[in-house]
């Protein structure tokens, strides 16, 4: 898709501001806890969601903590307890959400959540797909995308 044409959607979460820390409760040193996602109107030519979630600054490059997607194009909401579409394993080796967990005195990390608004119904992906799949088929289809980056720091 042409960049051009790719609406900017708004993400947020009760959790935390964008560009704010992430409350222990949904990080390694609490509960890891999904925190509560929601979103607007998509485009019209909406049929499905992805959402990843990653640490750009993890010391071994890139670390992918949630990735999901085929969640239905009726959906607002996702994490905070409420499950929808194929969730692929993390870059802990588990599957689902796996909250930021930094090394101790590595300073903030940035989390950035990333939801894509797509015109397929299906990505045409596994369960044992990569979130970094899941990002790059995302890009091919999207139609609007949203970011919400929250921080967080381990001392």
């Amino acid at each position: 898709m042409d960049s051009t044409t790719i609406t900017k959607l708004q993400l947020t979460s009760d959790a935390f501001q964008n560009g704010q820390p992430i409350p222990a409760q949904y990080t390694c040193d609490g509960a890891d806890q999904t925190p509560a996602l929601k979103w607007g109107e998509p485009p019209q030519a909406t049929k499905s969601f992805a959402l990843v979630i990653d640490d750009p600054d993890a010391p071994s490059g890139t670390f992918r903590h949630w990735g999901v997607f085929d969640i239905p194009a009726s959906a607002r909401s996702i994490g905070g307890g409420r499950r929808i579409g194929t969730e692929v394993t993390n870059d802990f080796c588990k599957p689902g959400y796996g909250g930021p967990c930094p090394p101790k005195g590595h300073g903030p990390h940035h989390y950035h959540f990333k939801l894509f608004a797509l015109d397929t119904h299906r990505l045409g992906l596994s369960a044992t797909a990569r979130i970094a799949d899941i990002e790059n088929a995302a890009k091919q289809y999207a139609v609007g995308q949203a970011e919400l980056i929250g921080t967080y720091e381990r001392k």
